[in-house]
């Protein structure tokens, strides 16, 4: 009878892949039903095959792991993981790629923190918690090693046959809706983090490599203007800044009042070479361009810091963000994002200020020509409201949900806006910082983000797409510069020349060769057609 009881008992397998393909993939049915037009009995020709080909593919993955104590382990893992994917690809409109995976991986602690919700903790209990205790609690009958193994291998002989068939005889159809909407395979829930984790692992077992040099034979040119009177470069790497929402840049709200009065220059058309701080600072920082950048060697490749050190430039990082991404592990860096500063910090962390703590002195201590990189917390969400001082609520009310599609849209514009005139604030001050040095040095400030964001356009928030199907918000940033008097007059720069070029397409390839130019350092591996003020040189 005992016996009889526990063959009554539905299959693991079969029970967990039907429950993530009905229940956890929310997201993807939504929009294939966009795709199609609905349900129908016509679009049911359609959706039958395709449905069984993901139970038949989940059945085929869970089955390698069909021996004892590893299959519910497996399944407990899948499932909950599956929920919070679910949750995010719902709330967010995100897409599970290596990047997303690596981004999150690379989430700190307090950026996870303004993530929970109440609503996010009853989606996990019911959509990946429930059915996890009601696998773990199965009682399983389990073979022999060797007669599990066969029928694993039966298991897998069958699926795999099926999958082959059904895919042979719909294979036109599945070929064109795949073709016109390559979104689809990010949103197949959970193929798409085992797609994903094989990416990084792959990656990751790639091995150590040497590392490779860069522009060793980079130095300063001779110049006799500037015997007397050195470089000084603040490169500000912006985070989660859209271009869209910068007044500079044509928005229509006055999110940039201290820049205005500046004499800066914008420059409008300016995209990512990511959608994601992970991906995009490697890039940007590199030698590579976006179409042949890879991420695995840009991590034993020297970057633009790199030849900077070549050539003898003083190279600091500063940071208040989660790390640099190894770009700074070969020159100093210092992370101010835990400094406890009364009035510099809140309750979990600091304002993008404190980059500017104490910076002074190391200034005064400088011998040479310096490049000072300062690494903003900028405007990274879902928590806005939480990036600047309460004195910069300019725009209200404010979103101060993590949810933030329980928000009305205004006010997710209007925390996200705030962020944005905090760093024009900053930058701001960034500029009076050099202004102070200008007596001794020939002082630059170049600002740029490392991505863009969504604020709920076609339901879509935060960053971190795949690159192909990104909106342009996520990739369209600002880069702004300002130049003291004596940096224009010794570099010969024609400012009327910077304000024409204002609209020309650039991206982020740009920076490798603009920092170098804005230094003056000649090396084989600096390009003048990259360096976005080579033209305006006389």
């Amino acid at each position: 009878m005992q016996q009889l009881k526990r063959l009554a008992l539905p299959d693991p397998i079969l029970s967990s892949s039907l429950f993530l393909i009905l229940f956890d993939n929310t997201a993807l049915w939504r929009e294939l039903f966009k795709i199609k037009g609905g349900v129908s009995v016509d679009n049911l020709v359609f959706y039958t095959p395709f449905f069984l080909v993901l139970i038949l593919l989940l059945t085929l993955f869970f089955s390698l792991f069909r021996f004892k104590y590893l299959l519910k382990t497996i399944l407990v893992w899948f499932l909950l993981a599956a929920a919070a994917i679910d949750y995010f690809t719902l709330t967010y409109g995100v897409l599970i790629d290596k990047g997303m995976i690596q981004n999150a991986l690379e989430t700190n602690a307090r950026e996870v923190t303004e993530l929970l919700t109440w609503r996010m903790f009853f989606h996990l209990l019911i959509f990946g918690g429930i059915p996890a205790v009601l696998i773990a609690r199965m009682r399983l009958i389990h073979k022999p090693a060797l007669r599990q193994l066969f029928s694993n291998f039966s298991t897998l002989l069958i699926c795999g046959g099926l999958i082959i068939g059904l895919c042979y005889f719909f294979y036109g159809d599945y070929t064109s809706i795949y073709r016109n909407n390559r979104q689809l395979r990010y949103l197949i829930n959970p193929v798409n983090l085992v797609d994903a984790s094989v990416s990084i692992l792959k990656h990751q077992l790639r091995g150590r490599h040497p590392l490779i040099p860069v522009g060793t034979d980079a130095r300063l040119a001779d110049d006799p203007k500037h015997a007397g009177k050195k470089r000084l470069t603040v490169l500000v790497l912006g985070e989660t800044a859209r271009a869209a929402n910068f007044a500079l840049d044509g928005y229509a709200r006055p999110t940039n009042p201290y820049l205005s009065r500046e004499p800066v220059f914008s420059f409008t058309n300016v995209h990512s070479c990511g959608t994601a701080t992970a991906a995009s600072v490697p890039c940007m920082f590199s030698g590579f361009s976006q179409e042949n950048y890879d991420p695995a060697k840009a991590e034993y490749t020297e970057n633009v810091l790199d030849v900077l050190s070549h050539a003898g430039v003083k190279v600091l990082w500063r940071n208040n963000n989660d790390g640099c991404k190894n770009v700074c592990k070969r020159v100093s860096s210092e992370d101010l994002s835990h400094l406890k500063l009364a009035d510099l910090c809140g309750a979990e962390e600091c304002y993008d200020e404190v980059l500017l703590y104490r910076l002074q002195a190391y200034v005064d201590a400088l011998t040479g020509n310096g490049v000072i990189v300062l690494h903003q917390k900028g405007s990274h969400g879902p928590g806005y409201h939480l990036r600047h001082p309460p004195g910069f609520k300019v725009f209200s009310p404010e979103c101060h949900q993590a949810n933030l599609n329980d928000c009305t849209p205004q006010e997710v514009i209007n925390a996200y806006d705030n962020t944005i005139v905090y760093t024009d604030f900053f930058l701001e001050k960034v500029i009076q910082f050099l202004k102070k040095n200008a007596a001794h040095y020939d002082t630059a400030l170049l600002y740029v983000s490392d991505h863009g964001e969504s604020l709920g356009e076609n339901n879509v928030y935060l960053h971190g797409l795949p690159y192909f199907v990104a909106p342009d918000a996520q990739k369209h940033v600002p880069l702004i510069t300002w130049f003291s008097k004596d940096f224009i007059a010794h570099n010969k720069i024609d400012s009327d020349c910077l304000h024409q070029h204002k609209d020309t397409s650039y991206s982020h390839e740009n920076l490798f060769h603009s920092l170098l130019g804005l230094m003056n350092v000649k090396t084989n591996v600096y390009n003048a057609k990259l360096d976005i003020f080579a033209t305006c040189k006389a």
